[in-house]
């Protein structure tokens, strides 16, 4: 079955593709969301004691993310993506004061791997053979498949999966990680070249969507939480957003754009996973160093990934369970330490925030990875769309974009996806 009109509640970058995508087809749209701002985990805002527009996290893409590059075109985004013009990765260990930089060619001939100033030092080209077993898709964990030690584990493939999958990579999903691999350095580095927004997410991403989708007659309301669903037979029936039941048209669907633990407690006998995993960033007043790369990789410190921008400095630190509890002045005063180690700066630090999300992303374990669904539901005029779902990606912006096109699809009745 097929319809003329959706109701999508969600207005994250999953449930914004939604919309995007359906008003695409022709179908009539409204986006409701609870927020006070659209965009969910990738918004940017005003933070009063910086004095600076901020992201609420550090989200990085890469070059080889279509689904990204779809939804930019479609709805006219120019604000740019920054990043090197190859797969550049520089890397410093603290504790050493160490530095190097993986240089990724940019053809699906890995010839990188032969070049000793290219590939991880103390590396040989030997030991990245063992990689192209993380390129199948059987579901097992990381360790289960490859070793998790020596250089090239330690100096590149931990770091990088652990970014992507927010999960500590050896006990993390090798089908995930080989999902990752596949579709960015399998083939070659111009899939691979690490993509920032420039000069925050929403520029980059919501303004844009929410811009397109105005100008299409598809509203987004914010501050409308959906509280109930109400199912008979195989139909959802009605949404309530707190002021009782309205009826759903026959011809209408609906997309729930959700987080997992939202959309369990909506939806009867729905699994989802429902373990997560912390993110900390932190965000320093402080313009980047003439010089500083966009990404630096850290090792060996409390803070993992330096961004840095024209008026400020970002620290991203994933799988942070083990810091989201911290004192927020302590988290401050570790990054600082650790931004200035990293690109020689002697100055006191500057104004700071701390941000953390104790549910960022679900763990992206075999386990859990299990539990994820598809967009398909039993009742036939409602779909799900998030990066939780059956994505067969992790939770990254490409997966969340790709589930919310999957879902539209499902809705114009295009069975394929």
């Amino acid at each position: 079955m097929s319809f003329s009109g959706v109701t999508i509640a969600g207005a994250g970058l999953a449930g914004l593709a939604a919309a995007v995508a359906a008003r695409e087809a022709g179908l009539a749209v409204r986006v409701v969301d609870g927020a006070a701002q659209a965009g969910g985990r990738c918004r940017s805002y005003h933070d009063p004691q910086l004095g600076l527009t901020i992201d609420n996290g550090n989200h990085l893409v890469l070059s080889g993310n279509t689904a990204v590059t779809r939804f930019r075109a479609t709805i006219g985004a120019t604000t740019p993506l920054a990043g090197p013009d190859h797969a550049d990765f520089a890397f410093c260990n603290l504790a050493t004061d160490e530095r190097w930089t993986v240089r990724i060619n940019d053809g699906p001939v890995p010839w990188w791997v032969m070049a000793k100033r290219r590939r991880v030092p103390g590396s040989r080209a030997r030991d990245y053979l063992p990689l192209a077993r993380l390129l199948g898709d059987r579901e097992e964990r990381i360790d289960a498949r490859i070793a998790t030690d020596g250089p090239v584990w330690a100096r590149l493939l931990e770091p990088v999966l652990l970014a992507a999958l927010n999960t500590a990579p050896a006990e993390s999903s090798a089908k995930l990680a080989g999902a990752v691999l596949r579709e960015t350095i399998a083939k070659g580095g111009k899939a691979m070249r690490p993509r920032i927004a420039e000069p925050n997410l929403s520029a980059a991403f919501i303004d844009p969507a929410l811009a397109w989708l105005a100008g299409h007659a598809s509203p987004v309301t914010l501050g409308r939480r959906l509280r109930a669903i109400d199912f008979e037979g195989d139909r959802a029936t009605s949404l309530d957003w707190g002021n009782g039941p309205e009826q759903i048209a026959d011809d209408e669907a609906v997309i729930l754009a959700v987080p997992a633990w939202t959309a369990t407690a909506l939806i009867p006998g729905l699994q989802a996973p429902d373990e997560h995993r912390a993110i900390v960033n932190g965000h320093f007043a402080f313009p980047a160093p003439t010089g500083a790369p966009a990404m630096l990789g850290l090792l060996g410190g409390t803070a993992e990934w330096v961004f840095a921008f024209h008026d400020r400095l970002s620290v991203t630190v994933s799988a942070a369970d083990h810091l989201v509890d911290r004192d927020r002045e302590t988290l401050a005063r570790a990054f600082w330490a650790d931004i200035c180690a990293a690109l020689k700066i002697d100055a006191p630090m500057p104004r700071w925030q701390i941000v953390k999300e104790k549910r960022a992303t679900f763990a992206a374990t075999p386990e859990q990875n299990a539990k994820r669904p598809p967009a398909r539901t039993r009742w036939r005029n409602l779909f799900l769309a998030g990066d939780w779902t059956d994505t067969g990606l992790p939770s990254t912006i490409e997966g969340a974009l790709r589930s919310g096109e999957t879902a539209a699809h499902l809705v114009r009745g295009d069975h394929a996806r």
